[in-house]
């Protein structure tokens, strides 16, 4: 079977609920390898929620139905305050990044209670500026950052990534709707140690299979590299 479009490989997939210091449940799902521990762990932080995005937007569902059988990956996934998807509404109301805080926090202390091992952020679009601005707070090995706008994300808050010894990995595309490579690689640039990596032909949204394909090979190239290359085909057997 050709591996494509949405149809989710074999993993553990549990429905979740996240608790923030501020009152809040958050829905969501853990997916997780059937058959042995995960290596490591991807906390996904999605698109903006007033413009449609929610954790079932197309590459973290990928991500969710296809890593944890091809690069041994646990994949959180939720809706951040006031997102619906099909799994459900959390509660409270979008804060524009703001009480979005509490949420990546509820979602770290969750991968402590559970001993998942290794967490990045892997946030797309408004979900990086959740990674820029709270990342720093949690013990994650490092962030990747999906089409970046750097709209609510400053540059004081990339800046602030300098010092830090975790890994930075920003993917841009070349036909992006907010930031474009070369402006990245001018915005980014403080950050001594960060792997920016140009996609072309890419956009923001990452339409078709070629580009979920490349997203994803370069998520498990910063995380799990001995996974690589990722399989195009599943058997069953």
């Amino acid at each position: 079977m050709e591996i494509r479009g949405p149809v989710p490989l074999p993993a553990q997939r549990e429905d979740i609920e996240l608790h923030t210091l501020d009152g809040l449940t958050l829905v969501g799902e853990l997916a997780t390898p059937l058959e042995r521990p995960p290596v490591a762990t991807l906390v996904t932080l999605h698109p903006l929620p007033t413009a449609g995005g929610f954790m079932d937007s197309h590459i973290l569902r990928k991500a969710a139905g296809r890593l944890p059988a091809l690069a041994d990956l646990a994949v959180l996934r939720f809706n951040t305050r006031g997102t619906t998807s099909a799994r459900g509404t959390s509660e409270g109301a979008f804060d524009g990044g703001r009480g979005e805080a509490f949420d990546v926090a509820a979602a770290m202390e969750f991968v402590r209670e559970r001993a998942l091992p290794h967490p990045w952020l892997v946030g797309w679009s408004f979900g990086t500026e959740l990674a820029l601005k709270y990342g720093r707070d949690h013990p994650v090995d490092g962030i990747i950052l999906l089409s970046p706008p750097l709209h609510r994300a400053t540059d004081a808050d990339v800046a602030a990534w300098a010092g830090e010894p975790r890994a930075v990995v920003v993917l841009v595309p070349e036909f992006d709707d907010y930031l474009r490579p070369e402006e990245a690689r001018r915005r980014f640039a403080p950050i001594d140690h960060a792997t920016l990596i140009p996609v072309e032909g890419g956009k923001h949204l990452w339409v078709g299979e070629n580009q979920t394909r490349r997203v994803l090979t370069e998520i498990v190239a910063a995380v799990n590299p001995d996974a690589l290359p990722l399989p195009t085909e599943w058997s069953e057997d």
